[in-house]
This record gives structure tokens, sequence and C-alpha cells, in this order.
């Protein structure tokens, strides 16, 4: 595995580890300045983190063509690191919740440079279902230990994943020296950056051709996030907390495993992007009757989505910084948007109409046209 490859799929480990190692112990970081737990406060805490990902993903999306993959990549365990030292060091609600944004901050200096990084090989479509198991496993991994060493130590989680956060930093540096090093005694051609002006950011996050790779990204992520958030308020009463888990776990695991099938099978990324928005529309509507195996089935087709997504945008005719920096913006846009849309949906209409629409909603890409401009020569 080369070095590169390495530092991506060690960092989106544990970079999702540490987001998600902060979830099950949320009320007790947020009553640490208070007597008690306060709802605003956890919500705080949770939001914080997609907020500094949305707000960021673009910008760094365009500092990565400007000044490297590698160290937008690094500059990420840089503030990764530095939100784990706060989070585990601080007390206030309101620093924890800073530190939460920098995490979701170094959240969107990782993922624009690292899938723009992984398009550059030729064997693009593999290495995306690899990242895309290594992502699921860190946040499996980060709410796992977070709850099993919070009897102990209620940051113990934290902690775990701050010290492999920090040790990883060096070793970026490191690698970045070496590379430096490389490039110093070697004669290297220098490279035209573009600047991009508002105007050309817009025509790209709207353009029609892509249109259907955008709501894609957009819809794809926001469902999940709806079914999550909303799924263990139309359970209460139905399933144990238990069974909860299990259908959860079940999401996980089979995203995890269907990133690994569908990277080698070399489909077009146009098949799986549509078979990935089906079975997750169908996954929605199941899970309202049969949790299990609706979960399942959204963790297939979330898990065959995720690879064709970002090898769609890889073909596209841009700097490949910005146009992931585009399809980042519109993943987490979904995740941050479409629950507190659903959440507001529910007084009126009920959680069974608000899956089924969400369902509905997710098809609206499968009308529309597609066309890719330019098929890039992989250059690796």
């Amino acid at each position: 595995m080369k070095k590169d490859r390495f530092l991506v799929y060690a960092t989106v480990f544990l970079i999702m580890g540490l987001s998600n190692a902060v979830i099950p112990v949320l009320p007790e970081l947020a009553s640490r300045d208070h007597m008690s737990h306060s709802a605003l406060a956890s919500s705080l805490l949770f939001s914080a983190y997609f907020i500094g990902a949305l707000v960021t993903m673009l910008p760094f999306g365009l500092l990565s063509d400007r000044y490297g993959r590698k160290r937008l990549i690094v500059f990420s365990m840089f503030l990764t690191s530095i939100s784990g030292i706060m989070l585990l060091e601080l007390q206030d609600t309101y620093w924890l919740t800073l530190a939460r944004l920098i995490e979701g901050t170094a959240c969107g200096a990782f993922f624009p440079s690292a899938h723009s990084l992984l398009s550059e090989y030729r064997e693009k479509s593999r290495f995306f279902g690899e990242f895309n198991f290594l992502l699921n496993a860190g946040l499996a991994a980060g709410v796992v230990i977070s709850g099993y060493v919070a009897q102990d130590y209620i940051k113990g989680g934290i902690f775990l994943f701050t010290v492999a956060s920090i040790l990883l930093l060096f070793i970026g540096i490191r690698e970045l020296y070496h590379a430096k090093k490389v490039r110093d005694n070697t004669t290297s051609s220098s490279v035209n950056l573009q600047i991009h002006s508002v105007s050309e950011i817009r025509d790209l996050s709207f353009r029609k051709n892509y249109l259907m790779i955008w709501s894609s990204s957009f819809l794809l992520f926001g469902v999940t996030g709806v079914v999550l958030s909303l799924y263990p308020d139309y359970s209460a009463g139905l399933l144990n907390k238990a069974e909860l888990g299990m259908a959860l776990a079940g999401m996980y695991a089979s995203s995890m495993i269907t990133t690994l099938i569908a990277g080698r099978l070399r489909l077009h990324y146009g098949i799986m992007i549509r078979s990935g928005v089906i079975l997750a529309a169908l996954g929605t509507i199941l899970a309202v009757y049969y949790p299990i195996y609706g979960f399942i089935l959204i963790g297939i087709g979330s898990g065959i989505g995720l690879i064709g997504l970002p090898v769609a945008v890889s073909y596209m005719q841009n700097d490949r910084g910005l146009l992931m920096g585009i399809f980042n913006t519109y993943t987490y846009a979904g995740m941050g948007f479409m629950p507190i849309i659903a959440g507001a949906l529910v007084p009126e209409m009920g959680f069974r109409m608000v899956f089924f629409f969400c369902s509905l909603a997710l098809c609206l890409p499968l009308l529309m046209k597609n066309r890719v401009e330019s098929e890039r020569k992989v250059q690796i």
C-alpha cells in the first residue's frame, strides 16, 4: 500500500472515530458545567460538528488544488488533535461546542482532499470502497469503544482516539518533510492553478448536467440522516434498546461489506448511483415495518451509492479539489438540513408519512439526465 493511501485510510478511521466517540457521552458532556442535562447543550454539541464541516468543505477543496492534497490531510489531523485535546481538557459547554466546530472543520479539510487523491488512481472504485469501509468502521468503533470505557472514564473513548490522532499527525508531518526533500532534489513542472470566481463555482454547483449527481449526494446522505435521527422516537414502544441497536448495527455492517464488494465489481458509476438510490429508498419504506431488514437495505444502498458518486465526480471537467468540495458540501448539507425539515413535518404528517415522502424524494434523481462532460484520463 502506498504511503498516501495509508495516510488517507488511517485518517478517515480516526476522524470518524473521534466524531462518534462523543455521541454516547453527549448528556454527560453537556451537563459538565450545569447541575442537570440540557437538551439544547446536547444539540449544540451534536450539530456544531456538521456546521463546521458544511461551511469549510468548499474552501478547503479549493485550497487542496492550490497547496496539495497531502498537506490538507495532515492539517486535518492537526485540527482533529486540537479538538480532541480541547474535548478532554475543557468543561464549559461553549468551549466544547467550539471544539466540535474545529472537529467539523478538520472533516472539511480532509474529505475533499482525500476524495481528490483517491480519484487519481486507476483502481479508484476499489479504493473508494476500502475508504468507505474504514469510514463506517471508524463510526462504529467510536460508538462502541466510547460506550464501553465510559463506565471507568467518561472521556475514555475521546482520549484513545485523540492519542492515536496525535501519533498519526507526527507520521503525516514526517511524510510531508520527506516529500519536500524529494521535490527539492528533483525537477518538477509547475502547475498552472486556476483562480475560480464565485460565478464559476455557482455554475458548477447548479449545472444541469451534474444535477443528478448533486441531488443524489444531498438526498442519499439526507434521508439516511432522517432515518437515524427520527427512528429512535418512531420505534419507542415498538423496539427495545437492544433491538434498535441491532437494527443500527445492521446498517453499518451491511454498508461496510457492500463497499468492499461493490468497489471490486468494476461497475459503471451510473449503475452504482441509481441502484444505490433505489435500494436506499426501498429500505426507508421497509424500515417502517421490518426495522432490521430495512436498515440493512439502507446500508447496502448507501454503500453502493457512496462509491459511485465520488467516482462520477472524478470524471467531471474541472479541478478535482473544487469538485470534491462541492460534492462533500452537498452531502453534509443533506445530513444537516433534511433531518431538521423532516422533524418539523412529523407533528403534522406523522412518522410514517415523513418516511414515505423521504423515500419518494430519494427517487427524484432517477428522473434527471446525467452527462459528465469530460471523462478525464486516469493519471496513476
